[in-house]
């Protein structure tokens, strides 16, 4: 299988704090993967890392087969790698349609801007309906669909989804991973962090464990949901 991410042995200091330890992870093309771990396990660390916002003190990270250790973010936006940060960071001051502008600065063309709204609008009918209106008067729920939304208008190849679900409604949190699904089905792949474990190992392909800094457990989404004592240790006890 064809892996459009691989990350080597990647360390990150802050410091004298080494923020990842060695961090091994590969990511299939047109796949989900999940990074589960606890708060202060290095997930949003690896993220930024990934993106070019974070540089690295060691190790490597392939995009395609190519190293963008370090390069500068606008340059990693522009190979095919776009994120929709924690805590989601929609513009002030702008309409739902005019956030989602901003992120089409590596479109090339107004018909591949076009394409992009349409893309995005199919995805979450519900910004075409607001696009007039102000983003920062959006529910959490239309915001969190917006800061996904302006990550697609970038026609990425790989899609960085850092906590999609805080903070956010049951009902909400099972649309919003519905729409990964269908994101990754349309052949984009997607790298999600996230803390609602269980519900994000229902859609996933292949999930890591950070514990840390390092990579405490990995497998199939299915063989981690079964594991009863990671389960136990890192996911929470199911409830009956």
């Amino acid at each position: 299988m064809e892996n459009i991410l691989e990350i080597k042995d990647l360390v990150v200091n802050y410091g004298a704090i080494r923020a990842l330890k060695g961090v091994t992870m590969s990511v299939p093309k047109s796949k989900i993967v999940v990074v589960l771990g606890a708060n202060g396990a290095g997930k949003t660390t690896m993220m930024r890392t990934i993106n070019g916002v974070v540089k690295a003190s060691g190790g490597d990270i392939l995009l395609k087969g190519r190293s963008i250790k370090n390069k500068d973010a606008f340059k990693i936006a522009r190979l095919g790698i776009s994120q929709s940060p924690e805590g989601r960071y929609v513009l002030a001051g702008l309409t739902t349609e005019d956030n989602l502008k901003v992120g089409a600065v590596t479109c090339r063309s107004k018909t591949e801007i076009r394409s992009s709204f349409e893309q995005v609008y199919d995805l979450f009918p519900i910004l075409a309906e607001r696009k007039n209106q102000q983003s920062t008067t959006l529910s959490g729920g239309e915001q969190q669909m917006l800061a996904i939304g302006r990550a697609l208008m970038m026609k990425p190849d790989l899609l960085l989804l850092d906590e999609p679900s805080l903070g956010l409604a049951p009902l909400i949190i099972k649309s919003i991973f519905e729409a990964v699904r269908q994101i990754a089905a349309a052949g984009v792949t997607v790298l999600m962090v996230e803390q609602n474990a269980r519900q994000s190992l229902l859609i996933a392909d292949y999930a890591y464990v950070l514990e840390l800094g390092n990579v405490k457990s990995q497998g199939s989404a299915a063989e981690l949901l079964a594991d009863e004592e990671l389960i136990s240790a890192y996911l929470g006890k199911k409830k009956d």
